[in-house]
């Protein structure tokens, strides 16, 4: 369990897998995060990913969202990279920014990642601000990198940040 200043961390149970993914259903969070038409399902398979580490993000006792990670374990290119979503009911309140900069607090000191990465949705302003507030910068543009719920392809944002310029 990992607490950050507003928000708690911890792993993620079959009986949060009906909340995450009523979360993911809201159209402000399935713009970003689709699923197909079984989000219960798409939640169960990140659960079942061997490489996914996936923490529900608690707020006032509720699950208000789900940040995961995985990493490249290469040596020469070792890494860790994060994605979050939140409940559109807290969005704005700094819960993400919080949970993100508690990960990767974790993810520095506890696994001794030098450096971590982020890939919002080119178009998401308001998640590529939070990142930016924890310390995150834009590294470049990925050409249509996702395709979009209407079938066309859209760009993402590739960020990162180094262990040294995590804000606090």
């Amino acid at each position: 369990m990992l607490r950050g200043r507003s928000v708690t961390l911890r792993p993620v149970t079959d009986a949060d897998v009906s909340a995450l993914a009523a979360i993911r259903a809201a159209p402000e969070v399935r713009r970003w995060w689709r699923g197909g038409d079984d989000l219960a399902a798409a939640v169960r398979a990140d659960l079942a990913d061997d490489d996914l580490t996936v923490y529900a993000i608690e707020h006032d006792g509720r699950v208000v969202g789900a940040i995961q990670w995985f990493e490249e374990s290469d040596p020469d290119y070792r890494h860790a990279a994060l994605d979050i979503f939140l409940d559109p009911a807290v969005h704005g309140a700094g819960l993400g920014g919080d949970a993100v900069r508690t990960l990767a607090r974790h993810l520095i000191d506890e696994h001794g990642h030098h450096r971590l990465t982020i890939d919002p949705a080119a178009a998401n302003t308001p998640a590529i601000r939070a990142y930016a507030k924890v310390g995150f910068r834009p590294v470049g543009i990925l050409r249509r990198y996702e395709r979009g719920a209407d079938g066309r392809w859209q760009d993402g944002l590739l960020m990162d940040l180094l262990a040294d310029e995590l804000a606090d």
